[in-house]
This record gives structure tokens, C-alpha cells and sequence, in this order.
């Protein structure tokens, strides 16, 4: 397999590009998930405290002999405050059985909580001890990151967020340049609603590929960092194959047109009350 590329985040730090998502993979399910995605290529796994995976995730990591692994784990909304949040990590650290984390990031901003300054103040401290290697945000809006950035001086290394072709986050991903933030997308598939969409299997048909493989591309091609999820084995091999076609021009502008000021999935994060 061609050798992946990686982004360089604003600390130097080098995340692959690629990476598998272990969102709603089951807890029993996880290690073998792991071990077959590191066994087709991967080298970058993103879980988080709210998946409930992340025991199952270090049994992957160890049962598949990885230690170039690149892992994101995430604090979740209960667990804001800086003490909390310190105590939220070493567990999290604990359940993964590794010895530091390559990326942790606040899950959400949580706006109504109002403890998202002094997580990140705890992250901030995290990093200075060696203990989260990189530290980031997701789901965070520009008022989040400026806030963040006003009172502590300390940029996010990523901000993962919900991203695919009909939801393609413009205005985000040019603030992100703007402030040297690299943009990691949840959901890339849009949760599967894009496979049959007719623009993207044309693309397919062209490059002899499948719909995800496009999308996947597509991702990578924008500059953005990309989690697929998936527990199928072939799946999961399919969706690292993407690393011998590029789209061209006018396949990167079709899909440029499939973008929709409408088209998000989850949940709004700067009304998301939990």
C-alpha cells in the first residue's frame, strides 16, 4: 500500500490523514475492529470516553503488536471542569493502557455548562506534561476557539467536526486556516446518506471505485483529516484503498456542488444540550 500522508498540526506534531472512527462500534467488538484496521494499514485511531470503547481499543492496539499507532481519545460533557477533567483523562489513559495519548480533545463545547475555558486550561496543562502529546477541540464554533485562544493563549492542534460533501463547513474551514487549526471530519460518509447519491457514484463508475472510496478522497484531496467507521472487515480494508487516484478538477466540482447550508446530520453544537 502507498505510504499515507500525514497533515502537520500546529505543534509539529504529524497526524495521519486517515484514520479509523470506533463511534457506536461495540466495547466487545473493538479489539478485533482495531487489530483487522491496523492489519489493512491504518495508522490512526479516533475513540473518545462517550463511545465506551476505549478498553477495547488498547486490547486492539496490543493484540495487533502497533506502536506507530496515532490515538485520539476525547473528553466528555460531564467531565468538563479543570479538575474533572484531569481525572477524566488519567481514566481514559487507564482504560487505553498507554503511556500518553497522541490527541485529546473536548468532545463538545457544551455552551450551556459555560466550563469550556477551564477544560481546555486543563488540556493546556495536560500537553505541558507530556501526557496528551496534542491537544484539540470538536464540534467547537468560532466564538468557542477565539475564547479559548483569548484567555490562554494556546491554539487547538484540530478541531474534528462534522464534515462530509453535503455539509462541507466553508466558513469553519476558513477560520481553522486562519488560525492554524487543522480540520478533522466526523460523519465523512454522511452517515451512509451519500453512497447512492448519483453525483458521487458517476465519480465511482469513472475511477473504478466504490462511493465511499470517493468520498474518502475527496477528504483527503480537500487537505482534511478523515475517520471512517466501520466493523466490517471488508469495509474497513476498502476505505484505506485510496491512495492510488486522485479526483480531478471537475470531479472536485461536482462535488463542491452537492454542499447544502442544510445538510447537517448530528446535533447543532451551539444548541446541544447535553
Amino acid at each position: 500500500m502507498t505510504d499515507q500522508p500525514t497533515v502537520t498540526l500546529n505543534d509539529g506534531a504529524q497526524m495521519p490523514q486517515l484514520g479509523l472512527g470506533v463511534w457506536q462500534t461495540p466495547p466487545e467488538g473493538a479489539a478485533e475492529v482495531v487489530k483487522t484496521a491496523i492489519a489493512a494499514g491504518y495508522r490512526a485511531v479516533d475513540t473518545a470516553a462517550a463511545y465506551r470503547n476505549e478498553r477495547g481499543v488498547g486490547e486492539g492496539l496490543r493484540a495487533a503488536g502497533a506502536d506507530d499507532v496515532f490515538v485520539t481519545t476525547k473528553l466528555w460533557n460531564d467531565n468538563q471542569g479543570y479538575d474533572a477533567a484531569l481525572q477524566a483523562f488519567d481514566k481514559s489513559l487507564e482504560r487505553l493502557g498507554l503511556p500518553a495519548i497522541d490527541l485529546y480533545l473536548i468532545h463538545w463545547p457544551s455552551p450551556h455548562r459555560n466550563l469550556y475555558v477551564e477544560s481546555w486550561k486543563a488540556l493546556v496543562r495536560l500537553k505541558t506534561e507530556g501526557r496528551a502529546k496534542s491537544i484539540g477541540v470538536s464540534n467547537f464554533q468560532p466564538e468557542h476557539l477565539e475564547r479559548i485562544i483569548g484567555e490562554t493563549g494556546v491554539t487547538p492542534a484540530v478541531n474534528q467536526v462534522e464534515l462530509h460533501p453535503r455539509f462541507q463547513q466553508r466558513t469553519l474551514r476558513e477560520v481553522h486556516q486562519r488560525l492554524g487549526i487543522a480540520t478533522e471530519s466526523w460523519s465523512p460518509l454522511g452517515q451512509g446518506q451519500l453512497l447512492a447519491d448519483p453525483v458521487v457514484t458517476a465519480i465511482a463508475a469513472k475511477h473504478g471505485k466504490t462511493a465511499a472510496q470517493v468520498i474518502i478522497r475527496w477528504h483527503l484531496d480537500n487537505g482534511l483529516i478523515v475517520i471512517p467507521k466501520s466493523v466490517t472487515p471488508s469495509r474497513i480494508r476498502g476505505n484505506v484503498e485510496v491512495f492510488d487516484f486522485r479526483l480531478d478538477a471537475e470531479d472536485l466540482a461536482k462535488l463542491a456542488g452537492l454542499d447544502d447550508a442544510g445538510g447537517r446530520i448530528g446535533p447543532d453544537p451551539m444548541t446541544a444540550a447535553f
